[in-house]
């Protein structure tokens, strides 16, 4: 048997061929590892992405429940607070409403002076020839205008001339009815600012003193008595004296 020589071209080419087919295979490796690579690569920036915007989820979930917190507090403080002012509020008015009850009290008298300033003349049961009876009244001498004041709350129930009914000698007249079942007179007035029916307080002004009727000078007549007509009169210092009034 005869030895085998390879031609020498042909070796050249089977080593170039066989170079050729490891380039190929170590470039193909090369893509695989390259395409792996890239995968991976991939892979980590996309779960890098997710556990970002997590945490960006998070910490807004965070913010917003600190935020409620914050509000629900602010909120609370706030109703604290006006809780707080409400009763200060309620305390002071309680506070002034006690301060001011006696000055009130004390203001709201129930029974007054028919005038202010004045000079008693003729009282109550003393003769003279001025009355047919004895005189049946109080006279405070004051000058004609003088304000007269109803000396306790009622209602009237006479208001004119001519005594309101009483006669001519009373001139123009006021008659009052009080709760305690008495009745108050005011004669020989100039004017009369009050009518029938009309409701009026302690110290209200009622009319003005004058010198109407049967009067020796300018002067209120004042009655107490215990109906609204002519003769059933009681002494007028004393039941003052009686509700506390000093003439």
């Amino acid at each position: 048997m005869s030895k085998r020589v390879m031609n020498p071209a042909a070796r050249i080419t089977a080593v170039a061929l066989a170079t050729a087919g490891l380039g190929a295979s170590l470039v193909a490796g090369a893509g695989s590892a390259f395409a792996a690579e890239g995968k991976a690569t991939i892979a980590t920036a996309a779960t890098g992405a997710s556990a970002a915007v997590a945490a960006q989820a998070d910490a807004q979930a965070q913010a917003a429940t600190k935020a409620v917190k914050a509000a629900a507090a602010k909120q609370a403080a706030a109703k604290q607070a006006a809780a707080k002012k409400a009763a200060a509020q309620k305390a002071a008015v309680k506070k002034a409403v006690k301060k001011a009850a006696p000055v009130a009290a004390k203001k709201s008298a129930s029974w007054v002076k028919p005038v202010g300033s004045y000079t008693l003349t003729a009282s109550f049961n003393q003769g003279g020839a001025m009355w047919s009876h004895k005189h049946s009244g109080q006279d405070f001498a004051v000058p004609v205008g003088t304000p007269v004041k109803a000396a306790g709350a009622g209602t009237v129930v006479k208001a004119g001339p001519n005594g309101g009914g009483d006669g001519p000698a009373y001139g123009n007249a006021v008659v009052i009815k009080h709760a305690n079942g008495k009745y108050s007179q005011y004669a020989h007035l100039s004017k009369i600012n009050v009518g029938i029916g009309q409701k009026v307080g302690a110290g209200q002004k009622i009319a003005l003193s004058g010198n109407t009727g049967n009067s020796s000078g300018p002067h209120l007549h004042f009655e107490i008595r215990t109906t609204p007509n002519y003769g059933s009169a009681l002494n007028p210092a004393a039941f003052l004296r009686s509700v506390g009034v000093t003439i």
